[in-house]
C-alpha cells in the first residue's frame, strides 16, 4: 500500500450473544469472518495484526501476529488500540499510522484507509468512520505517537470510551461514508440471525 499504514483487527469481544467464543473464526461461507476481513483489509495496509487476549495458537491458521491487550484489567476495544499502537511503535519498519477494524465486520469499504488518512493528514489527530449519521468508533486512523498519551489515559483512570477519548480529547475527524439500507458497509455479526443475513449477502456479493 505504501501509506505507513498498519492495520490492527480487533477480536476481543466475548460474543455472549453467539454463545461466547471467537465470532470471528466462524465460517460466513468458505472462509471465516476474519478471514473476510482480511481480505477486505490488506490491499489497504502495509501488514496487518490481530488483537486478541487468551491463547493466541487459536489463531494460527490466519498467519497474522496476535498482539494482546497490554493492560491486565479488560478495556475493552480502546484496550485492542492500545494494543496496536504499542506494537507499532516498536515494530520495524515502524508505521506512521494503524488503522482498527472490528473482526465481525466482514463489509468494511474498500477505501477506508485512503479516506481516512485524508482527514487525518488535514487534522493531525485520529480519524473515524461515520455513515447514515452513526458513528463507528472501532473503525479508526490513529497516529501511532498517541501510544504514550492512551496508555498514561488508561492506566490514570480515563475513559474507555474510543468516542469520547479521540473526539473530546483529540478532535477527531469523522469520515462520511455512502450507506445503502441493504448493504451497509459496517454492518457487524453480533447473533446467529446476523450471521445468517451476513451469508446471504456474501453469497449475492460473490456472484
Amino acid at each position: 500500500m505504501g501509506l505507513g499504514v498498519a492495520g490492527v483487527i480487533l477480536a476481543g469481544g466475548t460474543a455472549q450473544r453467539m454463545g461466547g467464543g471467537d465470532k470471528g473464526l466462524l465460517r460466513l461461507n468458505a472462509s471465516t469472518i476474519i478471514e473476510t476481513v482480511m481480505e477486505r483489509l490488506a490491499p489497504q495496509v502495509d501488514r496487518m495484526v490481530l488483537n486478541a487476549n487468551g491463547d493466541p495458537h487459536r489463531f494460527a491458521p490466519l498467519g497474522l501476529e496476535v498482539v494482546p491487550d497490554p493492560l491486565p484489567e479488560p478495556m475493552g476495544p480502546l484496550g485492542g488500540v492500545l494494543a496496536g499502537l504499542e506494537w507499532a511503535k516498536t515494530s520495524t519498519p515502524r508505521p506512521s499510522h494503524i488503522v482498527t477494524a472490528a473482526a465481525d465486520t466482514p463489509f468494511l469499504p474498500g477505501n477506508l484507509v485512503t479516506r481516512l488518512m485524508e482527514a487525518t493528514r488535514v487534522s493531525g489527530g485520529p480519524a473515524i468512520a461515520r455513515s447514515n449519521g452513526a458513528l463507528h468508533p472501532v473503525f479508526a486512523l490513529w497516529p501511532v505517537h498517541l501510544a504514550d498519551d492512551l496508555a498514561r489515559h488508561l492506566a490514570s483512570g480515563g475513559t474507555r470510551r474510543i468516542r469520547a477519548y479521540a473526539c473530546d480529547q483529540h478532535n477527531a475527524a469523522l469520515v462520511d461514508f455512502a450507506c445503502h439500507p441493504e448493504a451497509d458497509p459496517f454492518f457487524n455479526i453480533n447473533t446467529p440471525e446476523d450471521l445468517q443475513t451476513a451469508r446471504e449477502r456474501h453469497r449475492r456479493e460473490a456472484t
